[in-house]
Order: C-alpha cells, then structure tokens, then sequence
C-alpha cells in the first residue's frame, strides 16, 4: 500500500500520511535556515576562526574582531536572504514549489562549498555566506508557502508552525556542534567541520521534496484540476478515492476562488501594492500587513541573542559564552513545541499580542540590569541577565517565531501568494540585516541600553497585531479571502466570523448552501449530492463536481457552471 493511501484522523478529519511527510521534509529548509543562523555565533569566538579572519589584534596580542567587519561579515548573509527571498516568486510560480525548493538547496549547497574553501581572507568568507544566503532565502519563501498550500486546514497551523520548529532545531544543532568541537578550535577542522555539516543536512530536502505531491493550489491556478484533485487526494490519505466527499468540498472551495482569479492571470508586483484590476478584498492592506509582522519578528530582538550572545555574555562576565547558547537555543527549541499546540488552540492573534507584551517586558529586565549594574562590577548581573533572555526566547519560540510564518503561509491570496510572500520573507530579512549589521555598532556605542529599542519594537508588534490582525485560524485559504471582504468584519471581531455554510469554523453545515448569491453552483450541488448518496438519499438531479472538474485535467467552462446550477435548481 502507497503513503497516498493511509490516513490518520487528526481534529475531527482524515489527513494523510503524505500531508505529515511533506511538513516534516519541507521544515528541513527552516533547519538549515536556523543552522546557519546559529553557527556564526560560536564560530566568531574560535581562535582559528579568528586568526584567519579577523583584522585586528587585542592587548594581549590576539586577533580580534573590527565591529564593522564583524557586521559585514554576520550580516551579508541577510542581504543574500533577502535577494533569496525576491527570487523565490519567480522560481515558484515558474517551477512549481518542489523545484523551487531542489533549486533553493543546490544553492546553498554552492554557498557552502565557497565558505569551506575559504583559506585567509575574509572576503572569501562573506561571499560564501552571501551565496548560502541566497538558497536560505529562496527556501524561506517556499517552505511555508508550499506546506500552507498542501497541508489539510485542520492541521494547516502546526504544519507550517513546523518551520518555525525546524529553525529552533537547527540553532540548536548548531550550537551543540560548535560546544563539540570548541575544544579544537586551534585548528580550522573546528569551523570547517561546522559548515560541512550543513551540506549534509540539507541533502534530504532537496531529494525528499520531489517524492512528495506538488501543491494542488498551484496546479490547479494552472488548470490541472486532474492533478490538483490527485495532490488533494493523497494529502487526505485517499489516492485510491479521489471522487471522496473530502476531496469533493477541497476541490470545490479552491474551484471557486481560483477559476474566478485565474481569469485575469497571475498578479503582478504592482498589483499587490495597488489592488488593481483583481479586486481582491484588502490586498494591498495584506501585502502590508504580512511585510509589518515580519519586519518586526526580526526586531523583536531574537537575533540579537542567536548572532551575538556569545558575544554578549562573554562580555558580561559569563564563564562559558557557548554553553550559555545551548542554554538558549535549548529554551527556543522546548517552547516551539508549545507554539504549536497554540496556534491551533487558540488562534494567531492572542498569542501574539500577549507574546509581544511578555517580551517588551523581559527586554526592559535585561536592559535595565545590565544598564544600572554593569557586569563587570556585579557577578551576579550575568545571571539575571541569562534568566531575561531565556524567558524572552520561551515567548518568542511560543508566539512570534512560529506564527509570523504562519500569517504569510494563510493571509494572502493565491492569485499573488507567492509574490506577497516573497516581499513578506524579504522584509523578514531586511529587518534580519539591519540586527546583525548594527548589533556590534551599537553594542559598541550604547551598550545594553540598545535592549530598549526592543522593548519598542515589541510594543509596535503588539499594537499591529491587535489593530490589523485577523484571526485566520481553522479556515480554509479560500475563507480567508472571504473573510477579508466582509466589511463588518474588524481585526478585534474576527475571531468570531464564521464561513457561510459552516456551524462553526470547524464544522460544514453539510445542508447549507454554500453560495453568496443565495443560488446553489455545481460544485455545492456535488457537495451535497455526495451527503446524500452516503445517507441513501441520492438524487437524479444533482452529480457531483467530478463531472465538471474532469479527469482529462481541464477546468469547467462557464457554461458547464451554469448548467451545473440549473439542474441544482
């Protein structure tokens, strides 16, 4: 028996094995992404790293870091992210979202291999970093793009919040690799082993990803309802069923969204930030909405501790910086767990909102202590301090780290998804090289006052999402664009909008028509001519949508609609 055909009941509905396999290979693009985030931290303080790489010298003799080189060299990472992430629209629309992602691997691989053979010169490094960049990037695009795409709405959250959870274990890997091998840091085995490894880590993605289906949504904004209908199939665990009610009420609400979208072509850059000709409800305000969140999940101050805490907590006094970042990275990694049974449990917008408050509040803690007892003067200072950034890395691993991916994986419309996203994703790397490049500067200026301007940030966040957030949790991708278009509806009420034809968000009215015009299409005449039939009560004068999205793989013409309706009538 193939994987298309098993199933597991997950939150009331049949998910397939398919649907789980593709989260856990795709999530291995967000553990590269946080691998190489973690890596440079403890890598910067190795001695061969630093005889090799670094400019000048300390007082004793010893090579050291140049703020500015240290942030050229941490940060150009971020800007081949962010060109990464611009190009991951292209490759997915023209690709599709597996190849994309195989393209997104190879990549990095290249960048990779650049930073290996870097022998004397910092340059070499950085360029190495900056093409790895690249494919982090490209990655970080469709990663959630694809999973929030594929995965079944009932388990959609904590798939794509399993990005999130695959960067907090590639930090982690990362860190304990570098305490591993800290001990020969007077060779360059010690980074070299370190930036080998990615190569290997990232082997069964690009591989993996093409075993998987391709995203139905994709398939299907291109006419290939043959193949969409398949791809929803094996998601459910229903291969050897693809005419299944399931299947029959996934197809149908993609059908009507996406052939009305399809009819003016895909959107175009000037579209998301015009709104114009589509017509989708509130794009614009979306396209914003998804840059904000992620602009500022950089600027709630995580990155600070990822790329600089060993840094910082050498410098406050800390006996073992290293160790210290395996503390931390082990707190980001526990939480996630619990970020992903709260985003189904209670939406996006409260743990956000309370995250982000929660956070502010740590920031300040951690400001404030190392501002009034500097470390230097107060051994226990560094103690305190280690406790703040723990509990800020416990909320930002339960709310922002996982559910920033998560707003642009269900916000957007399919018509410019993979567009929005890839701005989304490059503001998330525009607000990531700004932290790594100023962090040192700054550092070097204001000290541990710069935790302020975090508690700020935060605040921000919270304002954002709870004046322009809606919450899109249990909703199919096609409701939430319905959703955006209610105009009664306002971020603060929107937990409370529910579906036409639905009881609640998580449970169909299976007698309910579904159509906004009060007349019943072809596709919800299918719906519930598949009811019926499984109660015995078939009727002649309904057929279900099979007959119009057919297997020779076209789309239903419009009069195959109307005639649809006609007999519904």
């Amino acid at each position: 028996m193939g994987l298309g055909k098993l199933s597991v009941r997950i939150n009331g509905a049949e998910c397939g094995v398919e649907a789980i396999l593709l989260g856990v290979v795709t999530s291995i693009g967000g553990f590269l992404f946080g691998y190489d985030t973690g890596q440079i931290s403890g890598m910067l303080l190795f001695t061969d790293f630093r005889r090799r790489f670094a400019t000048e010298t300390d007082s004793d003799g010893n090579a050291d870091w140049n703020p500015l080189l240290q942030s050229l060299l941490v940060s150009l990472m971020s800007i081949g992210t962010l060109l990464g992430a611009l190009s991951g629209a292209y490759t997915a629309d023209w690709w599709g979202r597996r190849k994309s992602l195989s393209f997104g691997v190879a990549i990095f691989i290249i960048g990779n291999i650049v930073q290996i053979t870097a022998m004397n010169t910092w340059v070499h490094m950085m360029m190495g970093r900056f093409v790895a960049g690249l494919g982090v990037g490209n990655l970080s695009v469709g990663v959630p793009m694809f999973q929030s795409e594929c995965a079944p709405r009932e388990i959609r959250g904590a798939v794509v919040a399993s990005y999130q959870l695959a960067i907090t274990f590639g930090i982690l890997i990362s860190n304990i690799i570098n305490f591993g091998v800290r001990n020969i840091q007077d060779s360059d085995a010690s980074w070299r082993i370190v930036i080998g490894l990615g190569l290997a880590f990232s082997l069964p993605l690009g591989i993996g990803v093409l075993a998987v289906p391709e995203s139905p949504r994709w398939l299907a904004a291109r006419h290939d309802w043959d193949g969409a209908r398949l791809s929803l199939a094996r998601l459910r665990g229903l291969k050897h069923d693809p005419q299944h009610q399931l299947v029959e009420m996934d197809v149908r609400e993609m059908y009507k969204v996406l052939e009305e979208e399809s009819r003016v072509g895909v959107g175009s850059w000037a579209e998301c930030f015009t709104g114009r000709p589509s017509g989708i409800p509130k794009l614009v305000y979306r396209t914003f909405l998804g840059a904000g969140i992620h602009f500022l999940q950089q600027w709630t101050g995580v990155n600070y501790f990822f790329y600089y805490g060993a840094t910082i907590f050498e410098s406050a006094g800390v006996d073992d910086p290293i160790l210290t970042q395996l503390i931390l990275g082990a707190v980001n990694v526990v939480m996630t767990f619990y970020g992903l049974y709260i985003v189904e449990k209670y939406g996006r917008r409260w743990p956000l909102f309370l995250g982000a408050l929660w956070q502010a509040v740590w920031l300040c803690i951690f400001a404030s202590v190392g501002v009034a007892l500097p470390p230097e003067d107060n051994p226990t200072t560094g103690i305190v301090m280690i406790v703040a950034a723990c509990m800020f890395i416990a909320s930002f691993a339960g709310t922002w780290g996982p559910m920033a991916w998560v707003v642009i994986g269900e916000t957007f419309p399919v018509r410019t998804r993979a567009k929005q996203a890839s701005f989304a994703t490059a503001c998330n790397w525009l607000g990531n090289f700004l932290i790594s490049f100023l962090s040192p500067i700054a550092d070097d200026g204001i000290g541990y006052a710069y935790g302020y301007v975090f508690v700020a940030c935060n605040l921000v966040g919270a304002a954002v999402i709870w004046f322009f957030f809606y919450e899109s949790r249990a909703l199919s991708l096609e409701n939430v664009d319905r959703m955006y278009g209610q105009p009664h509806v306002k971020p603060w009420t929107s937990n409370k909008w529910v579906p036409p034809g639905y009881i609640t968000r998580e449970k169909r009215d299976p007698n309910a028509y579904d159509d906004d015009a009060g007349v019943n299409d072809a596709a919800a005449a299918g719906a519930r001519a598949e009811i019926r039939e499984k109660r015995g009560e078939r009727s002649n004068s309904e057929e279900p949508i099979a007959s119009h999205v057919n297997g020779s793989g076209s789309s239903p013409s419009p009069s195959d609609v109307e005639a649809g309706k006609a007999k519904a009538q």
